[in-house]
């Protein structure tokens, strides 16, 4: 699988290379034209600049011409076949068509037939359109690495434990089904498998979305990809290969990438009926002056193709792709990264947005939220000695409390009691920390009542004892981002429907979700099952936008209309994305949509001057009121074009989300 998905992120690379180098040789080739072209050479010499007489200079330009033509509109003509056979004709049908007739045309002029050339016409607009098509593709460009992320999340390599008992470093390929693994504090899980002995916490945040570490021991599961705390494993593999849970999740990713949907491009859509247009008008003002005027074949043909290559303006090239890149970079300064195009337009009919919790709503780390004295001793003073013992330990719990104390004792004598808690003597007395299940194991029989509101909260509650006393309890949580409450009120009074996505506790999330307002949520949901999740809600009728930066999310984030990663989260859960939210902050999320409101809108105002001039130019050039002497030339044609061009440019320029 990781082979395939690197042929395909280099297949788009290489088709970045292609675009960008096409470009750069039809653009030196086009200087030639531009020089050799007749009304070019007509303007220059109006304007007092003396240039030579070149021999043989329509047949320089036809070689020039054919040169750009086939190498430089290759990808449209090729294009032109695919969109046919699909019977999906937009954009490369447009140019091809365009293309093709002022080269062909203008090479039976080169070899007799009276006429004027389009080859500089034809030239530009390649080079035009092959700029719109190269910054298309480097918007696109990262969609393919998910999967070589994902990858990475596996270590490169196991300690097997042989029958001997000594261990030896292997590849993941060569584990199989029942091998013995050793795997020591810090270090990943190389593999699905069940603990045969030792004690330990495991991170399975990135995996699960489940914040708190879980204790692990003695025949429990274990998941390849997770982080090993402070005790050292011995585990017996039970899944590898295609079989194991991450495979599983690269496998779901893969396939909501490639079934989802993907509205049309607008330019597309436009360019299917300008096609429609230029071949319907080019084929009545053939008919029309040739049968009903009754002019020569010749005049009758010029005007043919006067009409369909005009029709082609090079802004439509351009309407998007500079859309798209004055909205990339006014994105990236407001801390949003755009990656997928497609599904950044729509962003704007969003009908639902669906958050991760761990990391996205919450700040994925523990913090202390209360403090419960059982005898006469202060809250700070149960927090300090908690702090103080905690200190020497890296269990992501032990930091909340470290980490929300302002002072700590000096200790002496720390030891662990792996997935339990720590002691150590703080002031000449042995100072305990650890869980419910430890304490009660000691004979320890806190007053439910005191703690069990917090429990019920989905708090993790922790005790502390003094010697032989019970002196207090200290409830710590997942902390709730400041900007969460505010993101989903302002959602909300949009029309908005909120929700949440987790796989933590009913407890926790329900509490969360009563915290800040949110409409709705699912809690204990393995990450197999939100990419299903996401497909229910969509099934609902609602457009929907999932928010996530866990390995857990991608498949959600990749199901959705809009996938938006919170930077701070995994890599792959940003690849996934459409949109990567920089800053972690779910306010971002508001100036998503408004950011695709606005730049949807200046979108339709660049395809309305891009081709609102073919309302004017195209009766003009067909000869409307030639009764009146007005025949609208290929020079002036072509001018019109270049003005929709500069206007299309400025349009794109005011941009902004003021």
């Amino acid at each position: 699988m990781e082979h395939g998905d690197n042929n395909g992120h280099s297949h788009h690379a290489m088709m970045l290379e292609d675009f960008k180098r096409r470009f750069f040789v039809s653009v030196v080739l086009t200087i030639p034209v531009l020089f050799l072209s007749p009304i070019i050479r007509q303007g220059l010499e109006s304007a007092g600049v003396s240039l030579p007489t070149i021999e043989g200079a329509s047949y320089l330009l036809f070689a020039f011409s054919t040169l750009i033509f086939f190498y430089g509109g290759k990808p449209f003509l090729t294009g032109l076949v695919s969109e046919l056979k699909s019977r999906q004709p937009g954009m490369m049908t447009l140019i091809a068509v365009a293309i093709s007739v002022a080269y062909i045309y203008s090479s039976l002029v080169v070899f007799g037939l009276a006429g004027k050339f389009f080859f500089w016409e034809l030239a530009t607009l390649i080079d035009i359109m092959l700029l719109g098509h190269w910054i298309e593709m480097r918007s696109v460009m990262g969609a393919s690495m998910a999967l070589e992320e994902l990858a990475k999340l596996m270590p490169s390599k196991a300690h097997r434990i042989g029958k001997d008992g000594e261990t030896e470093d292997v590849a993941l390929k060569d584990l199989q089904n029942g091998d013995r693994l050793l795997v020591k504090p810090g270090e990943k899980v190389p593999a699905d498998g069940r603990v045969a002995k030792g004690q330990s916490s495991v991170n399975e945040a990135m995996l699960s979305g489940e914040t708190t570490p879980v204790s692990k021991e003695k025949d429990d599961e274990v998941i390849g990809g997770s982080i090993n705390g402070e005790g050292s494993l011995e585990i017996i593999i039970e899944k590898t290969g295609s079989d194991s849970f991450l495979s599983q999740v690269i496998g779901l990713v893969k396939q909501a990438q490639e079934s989802r949907s993907r509205a049309q491009d607008l330019a597309n859509r436009a360019a299917m009926w300008l096609t429609i247009i230029a071949l319907s008008a080019g084929a009545i003002t053939l008919f029309a002056w040739s049968s009903v005027v009754g002019y020569d074949f010749a005049f009758s043909l010029e005007r043919a193709v006067t009409v369909m290559v005009i029709t082609c303006p090079h802004a439509l090239g351009l309407a998007i792709p500079l859309v798209i890149a004055v909205s990339s970079a006014l994105a990236a300064n407001n801390g949003l990264l755009i990656k997928d195009r497609a599904a950044f337009e729509k962003a704007y009919e969003v009908d639902a947005v669906v958050f991760d919790k761990t990391g996205t709503l919450t700040e994925g780390k523990f913090g202390v939220t209360d403090i419960i004295p059982f005898e006469n001793v202060s809250e700070e003073e149960i927090l300090k000695l908690a702090a103080s013992v905690e200190a020497e330990s890296e269990h992501s719990i032990a930091r909340g409390i470290v980490e929300s104390a302002e002072e700590k004792y000096p200790i002496e004598d720390f030891n662990s009691i792996p997935g339990k808690g720590a002691f150590a003597t703080v002031k000449g007395k042995q100072i305990t920390v650890a869980s419910g299940s430890y304490i009660a194991d000691q004979g320890f029989e806190p007053d439910a009542a005191e703690t069990e509101g917090l429990t019920a909260q989905g708090k993790t509650v922790i005790f502390v004892v003094e010697e032989d006393s019970l002196i207090g309890a200290i409830a710590l949580a997942d902390i709730i981002r400041p900007e969460s409450k505010q993101a989903i009120a302002t959602l909300k009074e949009r029309g908005i429907r909120c929700m949440m996505l987790t796989g933590d506790n009913d407890n926790v999330a329900r509490w969360v979700a009563q915290s800040i307002g949110l409409d709705e949520y699912f809690a204990e949901v393995l990450p197999q099952e939100k990419e299903g999740k996401i497909k229910e809600i969509q099934d609902r009728g609602l457009r929907v936008a999932m928010t996530g930066d866990g390995v857990n999310d991608a498949p959600a984030l990749a199901r959705a209309d809009l996938g938006v990663a919170i930077g701070a989260g995994t890599d792959v859960a940003v690849e996934t994305a459409d949109i990567v939210l920089v800053r972690s902050n779910p306010l971002d999320m508001i100036t998503v949509l408004d950011l695709s409101a606005k730049t949807y809108g200046k979108m339709k105002q660049n395809l309305f001057w891009a081709t609102g001039y073919n309302a004017i130019a195209i009766p003009l050039a067909a000869g409307v009121l030639a009764g009146q002497g007005i025949l609208l030339s290929p020079a002036v044609g072509a001018v019109l074009m270049s003005l929709s061009t500069v206007i299309v440019a400025v349009n794109a320029k005011f941009l902004s989300l003021e």
